[in-house]
């Protein structure tokens, strides 16, 4: 087998073990919550994973620029096997959570990284081919996961939805730092080095922490207080780490980074929660949880094959725009699984849409944005289309995980909560939609 083709099959099974745990945890998330009394931590379950992810992305993706990728991708590769680990000898909810945070940093390293190789390791005709690999990378485990996972919750135990996952992960990590050590060595860029973003980046995992630890607190000026912080360390740090003008999805690659940003939101504040309220509203078996949200997972294949064959035929804005507008329409479709009398196959289809708006809009906007940099900057492009993924991520979780403590409080019935996450997800969908008009060069 050739190094490029051995290259490309392991970052193809490192990009499906890092979705294989992503997918199966939020399957198992209601059983280990329930079994070590975790309630309260379930949505800085979500959360601290992908705050991870943040920091991880930043420093993995500029190692990468100034070092190369095989490096960082070693150290990524220990932390998330420590965190699988961890997580799966949890004697308490707090070590799943720290488990989640050291999964987080070797994800991130490992979502940016793969990027990165492929800028550096095949040429520019097999580029768009190989970003659509990675993401059926992960899509693909999503149509087993949630079974698998369930399947073993239900049977010998959710420990073993982590710790299965160690063994299997060291060996891949080991193909690929192999063959990054391979790749050929890209001259530094002219000019003296810009500062390091790390620092930024702590600075908004810190401050992002802050506003998500404070939202499910009871008092209200705590609430307020620690947005108020929050914002003041994390917004100066988005400024310095996302390009300018993407907040409001400025034309070019700053509107292909606020599309991501709000299809992540948007796709999993409907794809993390309908698990829960399956648990919930429905009393569903874990099993059952994770197959009401397979269907999503087959579509986002469907529409990730269409995306591959229309690339260079359709413009990305149209294919991004029509998987926005697929979002909207599915989470909409989604939210009578509040109500006990709605049949869970009836969701299974209605999120199907869903999925394939994802499948349409998620290799798009990954081709725009690793085509619109040079070599050099491989890993800054890398990290910002990536660290917009898991900050939407790690927002909804924060944000929704939130809401849903208030239920346990008693303040607001499940009912309620579950609509305000969804109805939250559809109006960024909406967002999204409107910044996919400006994903154009």
């Amino acid at each position: 087998m050739s190094r490029a083709r051995l290259l490309a099959v392991g970052l193809f099974l490192a990009v499906t073990i890092a979705a294989f745990e992503a997918t199966a945890v939020i399957t198992s998330l209601p059983t280990i919550v329930d079994e070590l009394d975790g309630r309260s931590l379930y949505g800085a379950t979500l959360a601290a994973n992908m705050l991870a992810n943040l920091v991880a992305i930043v420093a993995a993706g500029e190692a990468a620029d100034r070092r190369g990728p095989a490096t960082p991708f070693a150290v990524c590769a220990t932390s998330f096997v420590a965190g699988l680990l961890v997580a799966g000898a949890a004697p308490s909810m707090e070590f799943v959570v720290l488990g989640r945070v050291l999964q987080g940093g070797g994800v991130g390293g490992f979502s940016a990284l793969a990027y990165v190789g492929v800028k550096r390791g095949f040429p520019d005709d097999r580029q768009a081919r190989m970003y659509a690999v990675l993401s059926a990378g992960w899509v693909l485990p999503s149509l087993a996961a949630p079974f698998l996972a369930g399947a073993i919750t239900d049977g010998i135990g959710w420990r073993w939805v982590f710790l299965g996952m160690a063994l299997p992960a060291a060996l891949v990590s080991i193909v690929v730092v192999g063959q990054l050590r391979h790749l050929p060595d890209v001259p530094p860029a002219p000019g003296p080095a810009a500062p390091s973003r790390v620092p930024a980046a702590a600075r908004l995992t810190v401050g992002a922490g802050i506003v998500l630890a404070g939202l499910p607190a009871a008092n209200p000026l705590v609430v307020l207080g620690a947005i108020g912080v929050g914002l003041a360390l994390a917004g100066p740090a988005v400024a310095r780490l996302f390009p300018a003008g993407w907040y409001r999805a400025r034309r070019g690659v700053p509107a292909v980074v606020a599309c991501r940003m709000c299809a992540t939101f948007a796709f999993l504040g409907i794809d993390s929660f309908v698990p829960l309220a399956a648990d919930r509203v429905h009393r569903a078996s874990a099993t059952v949880q994770g197959v009401t949200i397979i269907g999503a997972s087959l579509t986002w294949t469907g529409g990730q094959a269409l995306s591959a064959r229309w690339n260079g035929v359709v413009a990305p804005r149209k294919m991004i725009s029509a998987g926005f507008a697929c979002l909207v329409v599915g989470a909409v479709l989604v939210m009578p699984v509040v109500r006990a009398a709605t049949p869970l196959w009836a969701v299974f289809l209605a999120w199907m849409v869903g999925g394939l708006g994802m499948g349409l809009l998620f290799n798009p906007t990954s081709v725009f944005a690793m085509s619109s940099t040079s070599e050099h900057e491989a890993g800054l492009a890398a990290s910002q289309i990536n660290m917009a993924d898991s900050l939407g991520f790690a927002t909804v979780g924060g944000v929704g995980g939130a809401i849903v403590a208030l239920s346990e409080r008693g303040t607001v019935s499940l009912t309620t909560a579950l609509l305000t996450t969804f109805s939250l997800a559809i109006g960024v969908a909406l967002l999204g939609l409107l910044a996919s008009r400006n994903v154009v060069r």
